[in-house]
This record gives structure tokens, sequence and C-alpha cells, in this order.
């Protein structure tokens, strides 16, 4: 599994290579739960991650997402300053992307096994995940116009 998702990586690093960044949200499962398709970015542990967006324990050498609408995972810390710029940027997008994407963030310092998982070294880092087809990745704190033109060109196919 370490393998294949190593190779996920170097393809992601290839296809997207961008500044350093990161963000801020509250931690509870519920939230998750409340708050999926409302609009709002949601939070997520490694039970939720596994369940709404890829159980690699189960798939260890394929890709398979769990979700049911395209998504963007953000894997940030508290203290990171471009997380901090990022996220309003996301929450302004989740809710505008409401009915077409899902915005999860997860903590590296919380969920630190989820990080080294897709060997997350620099935050942000977001994962572009579409219904259909392999993620792509992107480091840094993007721009709110980058982050749309992703959504539109590759999440949606627009």
């Amino acid at each position: 599994m370490k393998n294949y998702l190593n190779g996920l990586w170097i393809v992601f690093l290839l296809t997207l290579s961008l500044p350093t960044a990161c963000s801020q949200t509250s931690r509870t499962s519920e939230n998750a739960e409340s708050a999926a398709g409302k609009g709002d970015v949601v939070v997520l542990n490694k039970a939720d991650f596994l369940t709404k967006v890829f159980n690699y324990e189960k798939n260890a050498d394929q890709w398979v997402y769990e979700g049911d609408r395209p998504c963007i995972v953000d894997f940030y810390a508290d203290w990171c300053g471009p997380c901090k710029k990022v996220s309003p940027i996301l929450k302004e997008l989740a809710a505008l992307y409401k009915d077409d994407i899902v915005i999860y963030k997860v903590d590296v310092d919380i969920e630190s096994e989820l990080a080294e998982t897709f060997g997350i070294r620099s935050i942000p880092t977001l994962l572009f995940i579409p219904k259909d087809g392999e993620p792509q990745i992107a480091q840094g704190a993007l721009p709110r116009e980058e982050l749309v033109k992703q959504i539109d060109n590759y999440l949606l196919g627009r």
C-alpha cells in the first residue's frame, strides 16, 4: 500500500506543484455528519476519512473514492499561517459549491497517520478528488482564482 500511495504522491507532485500554506476548523465527527452537503467545511478524523474519502486499509492497491460528490481535502494545522490564509477561502467555496462538491479538512497534528499515509510534508496540502478518476495534489496557499479553476475544470469538468 505504501508503494501505491508513494506512487500517487509522485504523480500528484508532477501534476501540480505550488507554494506552501495552512488552516483551522472545529474537530468533531458529529460536525462531519451534520455539515456534509450544507456548504460547510467538514473536519475529518481517520474513521470519517476512511468512510467518506478513501479506505486505504481496505483498498491498499488502488484508489477507490468513497464519496458521492467530488471533494477537496485540506491537510492543515492550526498554527500554520498559510493555512489560516486559505481557510476562509475554502469556507466561501464550500458555500458557493455546496450542491456540487464537499470540502474536507484534516488536522495533521491530530491525524498524523493520515498525513503520513499521504506523505504530507508541507501544509497546506490540498487533494482534489473527482468523483471518478485519480486525485491530484497541490501544495501551498492557492489563491481563490486557482481553487475555482481546479474545481470548475478538474473536479466538475466545466
